[in-house]
């Protein structure tokens, strides 16, 4: 068993990227268990529509996620990681000023381009010893584990107070 402690710096490097990570993925669940009813509020809303707007953030990741990780290869974690996150709030901002589904749609895609997790994950490993590695990608799954279950339960109150448009606005 391997009891190497993390070093400062990579304690550091954890802690922030695990939080980029965290907050994100926060921002993006809380919409999950509302869309579906408050979404129904939105112009030319249907089943169907809601679906895709609940759907497309994972179907836009899934195939932005391979080319955004050879891109911060080629030009660097940390700018991919920012460049995705501007996209993630260029896609939140359309969302929050929708009165569409069709806008919910087209931001909730934006969201799901900004496709960071392969960088951050690969900017993490760069920044761990082989050694603490596993103690890193730990502590980001436990992250993600967490995040879901507390965005599950603040996503409805959230917007119960202040609606979708300002649950949009409020996970930029």
């Amino acid at each position: 068993m391997n009891d190497t402690k993390m070093t400062p710096t990579e304690l550091k490097a954890t802690l922030g990227l695990g939080a980029v990570f965290t907050l994100r993925m926060l921002g993006m669940f809380m919409v999950l268990p509302i869309l579906a009813s408050y979404g129904r509020e939105l112009k030319d809303a249907n089943e169907l529509l809601l679906g895709l707007a609940i759907g497309i953030y994972g179907i836009s990741q899934a195939i932005c996620q391979i080319p955004f990780g050879l891109m911060s290869d080629r030009f660097g974690r940390k700018q991919l990681i920012i460049a995705g996150l501007l996209i993630f709030i260029a896609g939140s901002v359309i969302a929050a000023m929708t009165d569409s589904i069709w806008g919910i749609i087209i931001g909730r895609a934006l969201q799901g381009a900004g496709a960071i997790s392969a960088a951050i994950m690969a900017l993490l490993s760069d920044l761990t010893s082989e050694q603490n590695r596993t103690k890193a990608m730990a502590f980001m799954g436990i992250s993600f584990g967490i995040t879901f279950a507390i965005a599950l339960v603040l996503g409805p109150i959230i917007t119960h107070a202040i609606g979708l448009h300002g649950l949009f606005w409020g996970i930029i």
